[in-house]
């Protein structure tokens, strides 16, 4: 199913608006050239020729477009490098032999349009790639000018146009890879934050437990050697101590399980404003948390964090408003996937069939809406 522009992540729409530009401006000295060597049908179709042959020598490559075919990646550049300076090396000949105007003028329309396509798909991934531009300017001048006066003029005109065609492509390159860098280092940097969440609990829970354990270890021991050594009383007496720091020990675990996982409206509306911010949407929150009635409080920032999560994830959405009241709460979003599910495939979700059977437990009910414009994610308090 095709995707529309809105349904796209910001990193692909800037990649799209990238590609469409490089392959707009191939059309367009495409275009150009042809309506100047309009009189003459081969010139024509030599302009076309050598258009495909540039679009072959950017489609090939990766960093510009992922997509492409392996064999294209191949030999698009060399090919569409040999077919541009055959094109070149024919027009220029040809620009000595013609004798007719219209035909000379023709073949310096194609001998120029095949120095900007050479200019924009080739030179930007040579060596030495601003002195080929300037050295492609001065000889397609040389070449095409017919007077001394023009050939500069060509020159300059050759070496402006060239120039900016041949920047456009270096910046589209520069701009693709700073977006991929910054997708991965957002990538890596959720990544270092679970683990780093992971080691916090891992220490927290080592320095809660492991000592007790060590302490129950020693006294164990302990009463065992006394018990041996007939003094009965003292060893029932370790392990009694024993049976207190374990009891101590299990309620501190738990604490330490609990407070892991406990969960605060407040904490969770203010995280969620920041994650979807950091994610590119904003969020408009309307009423408070103090509007929800208290006991529904813990539920309701399951809410907020599991609806949050799924805008991360299952949208693309840029705008998003979360309304809390008395009577209920509402997360919203546009930015919805053209392949998203439907609100009854939605509630077989694990997170949200989750979040429906805590709902149930305090007497509230859970409603999704879904269509292409917008997802709904609607709580009411009382359920009738």
């Amino acid at each position: 199913m095709a995707i529309g522009w809105r349904e796209l992540s910001e990193p692909a729409k800037y990649r799209l608006y990238a590609q469409v530009t490089l392959l707009a401006a191939i059309a367009s000295v495409t275009v150009f050239a042809g309506i100047t060597a309009a009189g003459a049908p081969w010139a024509s179709a030599t302009v076309v020729m050598s258009g495909l042959a540039s679009l072959a020598a950017l489609l090939s490559r990766a960093d510009l477009f992922a997509g492409s075919n392996p064999a294209l990646r191949r030999w698009g550049l060399p090919v569409g490098a040999v077919a541009l300076a055959v094109v070149w090396a024919s027009c220029a000949i040809a620009a000595e032999l013609a004798t007719d105007t219209s035909g000379v003028a023709a073949v310096r329309a194609t001998g120029f349009a095949a120095t900007l396509f050479a200019a924009q798909s080739i030179v930007p991934f040579i060596r030495y790639r601003w002195w080929v531009v300037l050295g492609m300017s001065v000889a397609t001048g040389a070449v095409f000018g017919a007077t001394t006066g023009k050939a500069v003029q060509m020159m300059a005109l050759t070496g402006l146009i060239s120039g900016v065609l041949f920047s456009s492509t270096l910046l589209t390159r520069w701009g693709l890879r700073i977006v991929e860098e910054l997708e991965r280092a957002k990538t890596v940097e959720a990544r270092l934050q679970v683990a780093e969440e992971r080691l916090r609990f891992a220490r927290d829970l080592h320095d809660v437990v492991g000592r007790s354990f060590s302490a129950i270890a020693v006294k164990s021991e302990l009463a065992s050697t006394l018990a041996k050594a007939g003094a009965h009383d003292r060893a029932r007496i370790e392990m009694d101590e024993v049976k207190t720091v374990a009891v101590e020990s299990m309620n501190r675990m738990r604490a330490l399980v609990r407070g892991y996982r406990d969960i605060n409206l407040d904490g969770e509306v203010a995280g969620a404003r920041s994650l979807l911010a950091a994610a590119g949407c904003l969020l408009d929150i309307e009423g408070d948390p103090s509007n929800v009635p208290a006991r529904f409080h813990e539920v309701s920032a399951w809410v907020v964090r599991e609806g949050t999560t799924n805008i991360v994830k299952h949208s693309t959405a840029t705008s998003a408003t979360m309304t809390l009241g008395k009577a209920g709460m509402s997360l919203r979003n546009n930015g919805v996937l053209a392949s998203a599910q439907t609100p009854r495939d939605h509630a077989q979700q694990t997170g949200l069939r989750g979040l429906t059977e805590r709902l149930t437990s305090v007497d509230a009910g859970l409603d999704t809406t879904s269509n292409r414009n917008e997802f709904l994610l609607e709580v009411h308090w009382e359920t009738t």
